[in-house]
């Protein structure tokens, strides 16, 4: 018993401690707050009082019906594996769950779109509206498109787009051209299947490449 409440103990001063770590009279209702995690930046809408609205991958939902392990901070495990089947919802957390130990960045995204904000009290209105289950898709629908209606009015993702970017610079260039062409060559060669048809389609899906480069 008492061991227990010791670890308690730990664990509220950790927490506390942790939640000082970010200044809440920074934040205003409706800001646009940014987070590094992992392999991708992560973005939330302050609605006030410690609170942040975030879309999220999570497995858990899927599997189990508990709330208060639903609750909790989504640890990159979750995350993934909501990302992998497409698993997300709209959630409300604490400032420091949601930067997940990170620095936050304000309004970052003002300065990258073009588009005027929305009024602070709109912004978190329509972040409160979407809240719940979501379908996640990595390039259509993320935290990024998500926070972007919410103060832009309209779901866009610089990250889907650099992502896209390099993808094509990597498919669609001069080397994957000359790659493609010498492993239809190689396979043909390998199989003994040399014939018009397989040259015809070598070449057909080579020079798209190429064009495409």
């Amino acid at each position: 018993m008492f061991l227990y409440q010791l670890l308690n103990f730990f664990f509220a001063a950790s927490k506390k401690e942790e939640d000082s770590k970010y200044d809440l009279s920074l934040y205003k209702r409706g800001d646009l707050l940014e987070v590094p995690r992992t392999l991708f930046t992560h973005f939330g809408i302050y609605l006030g009082n410690n609170r942040v609205a975030h879309l999220i991958p999570d497995i858990l939902p899927a599997i189990t019906k508990d709330k208060s392990a639903i609750a909790k901070m989504v640890t990159n495990n979750r995350l993934l594996m909501g990302v992998i089947t497409k698993v997300a919802s709209v959630r409300v957390d604490s400032v420091a769950d949601f930067a997940y130990g990170s620095d936050i960045l304000i309004n970052h995204m003002d300065k990258v779109c073009s588009q005027p904000p929305l009024d602070g009290e709109e912004v978190a209105r329509r972040a409160e509206k979407l809240l719940g289950s979501v379908t996640y898709s990595l390039l259509w629908y993320n935290c990024e498109h998500y926070v972007m209606y919410c103060r832009f009015g309209m779901a866009i993702s610089y990250q889907t787009y650099q992502f896209c970017t390099t993808v094509r610079k990597i498919l669609f260039s001069r080397m994957s051209a000359y790659l493609t062409a010498l492993c239809g060559v190689c396979f043909m060669l390998y199989l003994s299947c040399v014939t018009p048809l397989t040259v015809l389609l070598t070449v057909l899906i080579s020079f798209t490449i190429w064009m495409a480069s």
